[in-house]
């Protein structure tokens, strides 16, 4: 049972460690080993790690892996995705190979506008507010100049400032909504150094300019953020060719029939919540692999994204498949906020391989890497389900793993490996396989 502890944040993380280990382990050495061996040989490498977050114990490694021959725009990218989950990194590679003969990638990008907002509340005449706004627009876009100079110097800064009632929702709320661009930075802390300094100023005309009479405080600022979704910060990505060269390998089946069925899943995560989600799963796990990769935010961007496949009422299918003329055609709009400068981009050294790797791209590129990075793993996903079925190539990658958790030896994985190339893999048949095969 844990304990409760004061100041914990004070202790030295070896200090941290020993409560950590004495309350919480049966064996203590062995829980203590565990994190050591993830410590990084380089005593100043993981003091950087450990200034990364609070409270840092140990490191918590996830595979990197690489997916070549991504023909983009007519230029060829190796990917980086770091994931857990077996069989992503394979789809994504076999997917690049089968569109690197038939045209590629081609991707564009729709808008960079991100969002922020100030929630306020107001009880007063909602005529008066919109007057005051009028009148002092400008200046409350004046005092954020010494925060967004360097921002607009790189093409970036404030690009809209609207006033919003939204009294239908929330009795006397109200909202300043600002768009942003912010360059190659992801700007979250742009955006909200920008927002908390305009609200300040907010409150401050406001009672210069004795908004309501006998209120003092006339405006009642709830708080001050930047928002993860992102409607307007968009890219496309597309893959189509001729319907005579959509001939998947090994299969009998031609071009056309492949197409449809392909068409008909999409159809049905737009119309089926429930085989949405995962449809959209699968989009996600080569977003999601490539922006922990590039050292940007997951989290938001699976939030706005999930967001995003909402917006109509229902939950969407991200992805559109269609036959046009004697062309079968799939493409993908996904929102994504993402940044190539700040955050752990130069902190992070494999984030710094990483971005070397797809050849240090702009926030913009970034973006339409990613974006065919979902794309890419749609088409595969669908590519398997409409075909073999999703298992049958999943459980081949997830072999290893069922394989060292039954504690097979080298020789077992040897022999294992070669029988089920022809066999299909579960949990129960490897145990039966190595059961009959101790070697």
């Amino acid at each position: 049972m844990s304990k409760k502890i004061d100041g914990f944040s004070k202790l030295t993380k070896s200090e941290k460690i020993d409560w950590i280990i004495k309350t919480h382990f049966k064996n203590t050495d062995h829980a203590k080993k565990q994190l050591e061996t993830y410590w990084n040989s380089d005593s100043s490498l993981q003091t950087r790690h450990d200034e990364f977050i609070e409270n840092s114990l140990s490191n918590f490694y996830l595979p990197l892996g690489v997916a070549p021959n991504f023909l983009i725009n007519g230029s060829f990218y190796t990917l980086p995705m770091v994931t857990e989950e077996s069989s992503v990194v394979a789809a994504a590679g076999n997917a690049a190979k089968f569109w690197s003969t038939r045209g590629g990638f081609k991707t564009e990008i729709k808008n960079t506008l991100k969002v922020g907002q100030i929630h306020f509340f107001f009880e007063g005449n909602p005529k008066e507010l919109v007057t005051f706004f009028e009148r002092r627009k400008s200046d409350l876009l004046k005092v954020t100049i010494p925060i967004t100079k360097n921002m607009q110097a790189r093409g970036g800064g404030i690009m809209s400032l609207d006033l919003i009632d939204k009294g239908d929702v929330l009795l006397n709320y109200y909202q300043l909504h600002l768009g942003f661009k912010t360059a190659d930075a992801m700007g979250a802390n742009f955006i909200n150094s920008c927002l908390e300094h305009l609200s300040k100023s907010l409150i401050q005309f406001a009672k210069e300019d004795k908004l309501t009479n006998g209120n003092k405080n006339p405006i009642d600022v709830v708080m001050s953020i930047l928002s993860n979704y992102v409607p307007e910060c968009l890219v496309h990505a597309k893959i189509s060719c001729l319907i005579k060269e959509f001939n998947l390998e090994n299969n009998d089946v031609n071009g056309e029939t492949y197409a449809k069925r392909i068409v008909q899943a999409v159809d049905i995560a737009k119309s089926e919540p429930y085989r949405a989600v995962t449809h959209n799963k699968g989009i996600m796990n080569g977003v999601d692999a490539m922006v922990i990769a590039t050292g940007n935010d997951f989290r938001a961007v699976e939030a706005g994204v999930h967001a995003y496949a909402a917006r109509s009422g229902q939950y969407r299918s991200l992805s559109d498949a269609y036959i046009q003329e004697d062309k079968f055609v799939m493409e993908l709009s996904i929102p994504l906020a993402l940044g190539t400068v700040g955050g752990l981009t130069k902190l992070h050294p494999m984030v710094a391989w990483c971005m070397e790797l797809l050849e240090n791209p702009s926030a913009e590129k970034l973006m339409e890497i990613v974006a065919v990075a979902g794309l890419a793993q749609n088409f595969a996903a669908l590519k398997s389900l409409v075909t073999t079925g999703i298992q049958k190539g999943h459980m081949k990658m997830h072999l290893l793993n069922i394989l060292n958790q039954l504690n097979a030896n080298d020789d077992q994985k040897v022999a294992a490996i070669n029988y089920f190339k022809t066999e299909q893999v579960s949990v129960q048949a490897v145990d039966d396989f190595l059961e009959k095969n101790k070697l």
